[in-house]
């Protein structure tokens, strides 16, 4: 496919599944499929490929690439053009880009590219290091809704202290209508994005893979959860397999898409540490969560806080803080300081209200404890996550100590 075709029939033909494209003119048809035919040739975070797009446009970039001339742009050398059609060129493979769209139609993955309105802009931040595209599972009109956003990461073999802190955050985050991001992995990753679930709000996953399969297999059904409700969206075209490299550089988009990045809990040389270094770099918040002093699981955040000036974070108030928001939550599970909570905690009268017996809904719940509906389920979805209630088709029970254990 040396011969690359960069013509409005090429493109439709190639974008057929793409249900956008059909209602393009035919000089955004080639603009979107050019854009289409670069996520596929490039590594995420390919700065040759970034700035030669910035200059010239992905259309007379790849009729660049494709005719093998000479650097036509300012400030590139040929050399750096000449190395990047070594990396590129290879990936021109007949079939390809088709077969990535037919992936993405079959899993419900949709594309979204700077022409469309659903493109959120903080992305731009990364410069030419940015992604060119973004694959999206689920509804791509809530990338608009993720400013302010935080990201809330940290290591996969949590402790059960990080996992703790991590459902806190974000089911009072997520429950008072700030979205959660985060990369879809076990530990932190998992109890972020399941918390802000439980309480129905907005969660996003990047993941460093294609789309339309989940990674780590194992979060499949939270991955699914994620598009239905959610966003999960990556950079790379469906069928990518994640490859060390691509983690490490979606750990850039997280950065950038979130206006604060808090780590709940890393150790020495935890991923997440990649995640911070980029959100520092793009001058975003930057928050820690520290932890015991003798736990190695928490040395990265302490470094944080140490070295990078990083801010103390012990509550979602402190995050709120960070963003600059209202520092007054909507609701505060168990666990939060006295400072926080109302003068009765709105937990325990939802603990209160519950039988170990009888069925209950969530309206009779919220009359017992006088609490409104929408707030008595969020509690109660924080409270099945600690695995203090079980839902059956008569409503909400509360387990005993016993049941418990």
């Amino acid at each position: 496919m040396s011969a690359l075709e960069l013509t409005a029939s090429a493109a439709r033909h190639e974008l057929a599944a793409d249900a956008r494209a059909r209602h393009l003119d035919d000089r955004a048809m080639v603009e979107r499929y050019a854009v289409v035919v670069w996520s596929h040739l490039t590594e995420p975070g390919d700065g040759v490929a970034g700035r030669l797009i910035e200059r010239i446009g992905a259309v007379e970039a790849l009729r660049v690439v494709r005719d093998g001339g000479g650097s036509p742009v300012s400030g590139m050398s040929d050399g750096e053009l000449a190395a990047g059609r070594k990396r590129w060129m290879p990936r021109l493979q007949p079939g390809g880009i088709a077969t990535a769209m037919r992936i993405a139609s079959t899993t419900g993955v949709r594309i979204v590219t700077r022409a469309d309105p659903e493109w959120p802009a903080q992305l731009d931040d990364l410069g030419e290091h940015a992604p060119l595209c973004l694959w999206v599972r689920g509804d791509p009109a809530k990338l608009g809704r993720l400013t302010p956003s935080v990201a809330l990461v940290g290591a996969r073999a949590a402790t059960s202290y990080g996992d703790h802190v991590a459902l806190e955050l974000s089911a009072d985050l997520a429950g008072g209508g700030i979205p959660v991001i985060s990369g879809g992995a076990y530990g932190i990753d998992g109890a972020a994005h399941r918390a802000a679930l439980a309480v129905g709000g907005l969660t996003v996953a990047l993941l460093a893979g294609g789309a339309d399969r989940a990674y780590p297999a194992g979060h499949s059904e939270l991955i699914g959860r994620i598009a239905e409700h959610g966003v999960v969206a990556s950079e790379v075209p469906c069928g990518s397999a994640p490859t060390k490299w691509r983690f490490l550089q979606r750990n850039r988009l997280i950065a950038a898409l979130s206006a604060a990045t808090v780590v709940v809990e890393a150790g020495w040389r935890s991923g997440s540490l990649n995640t911070a270094a980029h959100a520092a770099a793009l001058s975003r918040g930057l928050g820690a969560v520290p932890g015991p002093i003798t736990s190695a699981a928490s040395a990265g955040s302490h470094r944080l806080l140490r070295e990078f000036g990083a801010q103390c974070i012990t509550s979602a108030a402190d995050v709120r803080e960070l963003l600059g928001l209202d520092v007054t939550p909507r609701f505060v599970a168990s666990g939060g300081s006295s400072e926080e909570r109302p003068p009765t905690d709105d937990t325990t009268r939802v603990r209160d209200a519950l039988s170990t017996r009888v069925w209950r809904d969530a309206e009779d719940v919220g009359r017992r404890a006088g609490i409104a509906r929408e707030d008595v389920e969020a509690i109660l979805g924080l409270m099945h996550l600690g695995g203090e209630v079980v839902r059956g088709g008569g409503g909400w029970r509360r387990l005993s100590a016993a049941a418990r254990s």
